[in-house]
């Protein structure tokens, strides 16, 4: 689907809940004791896939009226899970299917059945798992075996999912395990919210460093109700747009003392030079004058697409490091964003860990292509605000993905939607 997107956004806007927070609240209540309810306002593509996948395994989950209903799992073997596109579904998931012994068999579309697993599929199968692919490193996958405890050991700088699913089987195994990180623990802020999650579940996890240390055959005692944050990933397209744009936009339902990482996106444009204050009523970001900078987002790589835009209309060049992981999310999305900026006649060089953007003037100079990824093309949006005249981005329907209202949100603000 094409959407052609022009306008001035200011005002004022709620964004979604966390998804983040969403997929680790569900699986905690899947696993639970006793049945939960889980308030989250809006879901997506991705939240669907856990709860689709959780069901599958044997829990019972509806959703209704902004309510999550959960009712535990009782283990369904040989069940089949369609993760969609989600990278979290399946790398959580993988690894409790295998410990609660459900010889799963693991789906997905888009680019999922292409992105990076050997390293997590290795440490299960030396711990009582085995593998079988119905075609060579991709999906189906299907996993067999029951998992042990033990020692782990696993990469740092692949993803975080993979050791985020592992804090949530092995409080189920008998045995007791440790898991080392090695070298630098990349989006270390995701497993702050995984340990956080596991914390309202009763269970508590020592960490040392890269070293976790979790006591077996535990069980999670969620509470029986419990709300999803507001999203910070989704909120920083906002407030970038306000700082980059002509007038102000204040962005409610939020905290300020959240665990996502993504909430450091007010950080990383006040070191920009952008204007934002935060209070009850929100954050407001106003129009601020903005120059180059380095920006290290080892920690908060998902927000390289949208920082991008600032770093666009920046004075200057703005530098990002820790960045080489995003070749395998939805798109490459260093790639993809050198060629959106290049869309608006904006020059971009991709580095082996860095991005680096050139400031300047964006121009629309043509369609843009959302390369099927949801953060490309709502960063699109917001750069199209910025530009004379009016951005045609194909693909958007990709933004279902993490935000399905984000256009009639675009719109909220000011903006024009065709």
């Amino acid at each position: 689907m094409r959407r052609n997107v022009s306008g001035v956004l200011h005002g004022r806007v709620v964004p979604p809940p966390s998804k983040s927070q969403a997929h680790r609240l569900l699986i905690c209540a899947a696993l639970g004791t006793s049945p939960c309810k889980i308030a989250c306002s809006s879901v997506n593509d991705d939240i669907i896939a856990t709860m689709r996948s959780l069901n599958a395994l044997g829990a019972s989950i509806e959703y209704s009226s902004g309510i999550f209903t959960v009712s535990p799992v009782r283990v369904v073997k040989g069940s089949t899970l369609d993760c969609g596109e989600s990278g979290s579904t399946l790398r959580f998931l993988l690894s409790v299917a295998a410990v609660l012994g459900a010889d799963a068999t693991f789906v997905g579309g888009g680019k999922l059945p292409q992105r990076p697993m050997g390293d997590l599929c290795n440490a299960l199968s030396e711990h009582g798992m085995a593998f079988r692919r119905h075609s060579a490193d991709e999906l189906p996958l299907t996993c067999e075996g029951a998992l042990r405890g033990g020692n782990y050991s696993l990469p740092g700088n692949i993803s975080s999912q993979y050791l985020t699913g592992l804090l949530f089987a092995l409080p189920l195994a008998v045995e007791d395990s440790v898991i080392e990180v090695t070298g630098n623990m990349t989006s270390a802020s995701y497993i702050s919210m995984t340990l956080d999650a596991l914390r309202i579940a009763g269970i508590r996890i020592e960490q040392q460093g890269n070293i976790f240390k979790i006591k077996g055959n535990r069980q999670y005692r969620m509470p029986s109700d419990i709300t999803v944050e507001g999203d910070w990933s989704s909120a920083a397209f906002w407030i970038t747009a306000g700082v980059t744009g002509k007038l102000p936009v204040t962005v409610g339902g939020m905290n300020s003392s959240s665990l996502q990482g993504d909430s450091y996106v007010v950080e990383h444009l006040r070191s920009m030079g952008a204007f934002i204050e935060t209070s009850e009523e929100g954050v407001k970001a106003m129009p601020s004058h903005l120059f180059g900078a380095e920006l290290d987002c080892t920690d908060t790589p998902d927000l390289l697409p949208i920082l991008s835009v600032a770093a666009a209309v920046a004075q200057g060049t703005t530098t990002f490091t820790g960045v080489g992981r995003l070749r395998f999310k939805e798109s490459d999305r260093l790639e993809a964003m050198r060629r959106t900026l290049a869309s608006f006649g904006i020059s971009s060089q991709v580095g082996e860990d860095t991005f680096t953007v050139f400031g300047g003037t964006p121009v629309v100079q043509g369609v843009v292509d959302s390369f099927g990824d949801h953060r490309i093309a709502m960063s699109a949006a917001v750069m199209s605000s910025l530009a004379q005249g009016i951005t045609a981005i194909d693909g958007a329907e990709c933004v279902a993905k993490s935000y399905p209202s984000f256009f009639d949100d675009f719109e909220k603000l000011g903006g024009k939607v065709e």
